[in-house]
């Protein structure tokens, strides 16, 4: 199946589960630190076999939120469930391998994620060899070109280095070196923003095959709307570490109900739409999303409602109302 056509139903098992995540930064210098709350008590779920968008403009908390999913940055409040286990307390120091095998991740940047002086060989057996059964581990190699294969790649990029390979061959390596690990769910971070345009489908088409093929979950992190609409079950849109409305992708991204999302949406280029950009009614727009989240400073409480159970669609209101 391409991710064009009906989407798979998940399972009602889920694959992650976080309640409650919050995490912050401090940034600045000695003179001018302060503290950004990057993750305001995020919840988020995902089903087996789902795929799941996380969208938001930059500094939303989207990545940082598949980072702590990942392990790669500790969150100071809430839980992670993969699988049932409560990671953060059956693994509170670091990620054991099992996990670092069930949890696999795709980095944004397919040029900085591979290391350039191991061929593509060592990428990718490095991961069957750590995490992949014992059949795989019998012959890593014919794994791993297998995998490739998976991918859309030939066996012969096996001898080859990141250097010889273009941005998308290259995440498309990323992605079998996960599939090595043979991962229950997969955090995809923004895997095609640094690539053409004209490879971008390939990647989500692929993304979505996986899914259908194996039943793995995948996060897939992006600020572009399109490809969460083209590829995900269901999409759960970000803004300043909260997470302020959610659904099935077709039904949230058709009919959104948050300021913050029409915003969003307003944004997205619309050849239909020449020349209707319209400056006063984005700062309108604006201020509104100030009137149901609050000042960054001083956020307001939010409760979620549910818009339409039939779709999963909920968003995040001021538990005091909006009057």
């Amino acid at each position: 199946m391409s991710a064009t056509t009906e989407k798979t139903t998940p399972t009602a098992e889920s694959a992650l589960r976080v309640e409650g995540l919050s995490k912050t930064f401090t940034v600045g210098g000695m003179l001018s630190r302060r503290k950004v709350r990057a993750l305001d008590s995020v919840d988020l779920d995902i089903g087996t076999g789902e795929i799941v968008a996380l969208v938001g403009e930059s500094g939303s908390g989207k990545s940082t939120l598949a980072r702590c999913v990942a392990r790669l940055e500790a969150p100071e409040s809430g839980r992670i469930v993969v699988d049932g286990e409560d990671v953060l307390r059956t693994e509170r120091r670091r990620a054991s391998r099992a996990y670092r095998g069930r949890v696999q991740m795709v980095f944004q940047d397919p040029f900085g994620s591979l290391n350039p002086v191991h061929r593509i060989e060592y990428v990718v057996t490095r991961s069957v060899e750590l995490h992949g059964s014992p059949e795989a581990r019998r012959d890593p190699r014919a794994r791993a070109a297998e995998l490739l294969e998976t991918v859309g790649l030939d066996a012969s990029y096996l001898d080859r280095f990141p250097h010889e390979l273009s941005g998308g061959q290259r995440q498309r390596v990323s992605i079998a070196r996960a599939l090595g690990a043979e991962p229950q769910l997969i955090l995809a971070d923004e895997p095609t923003s640094m690539l053409d345009v004209s490879v971008r489908i390939g990647i989500l088409n692929l993304l979505g095959r996986l899914r259908d093929e194996t039943g793995v979950s995948i996060l897939y992190v992006t600020h572009d709307l399109a490809s969460a609409r083209y590829l995900a079950d269901r999409t759960v849109v970000m803004y300043r570490g909260r997470a302020v409305e959610g659904g099935e992708s077709l039904a949230l991204l058709g009919d959104p109900v948050h300021p913050y999302t029409q915003l969003l949406l307003s944004a997205v280029p619309d050849p239909e739409r020449s020349g209707s950009y319209d400056p006063v009614r984005r700062a309108e727009m604006r201020r509104e999303v100030e009137r149901w989240l609050g000042p960054e400073h001083a956020p307001r409480a939010v409760v979620r409602r549910t818009v339409d159970a039939t779709s999963q669609h909920w968003v995040a209101e001021p538990a005091d109302g909006l009057a």
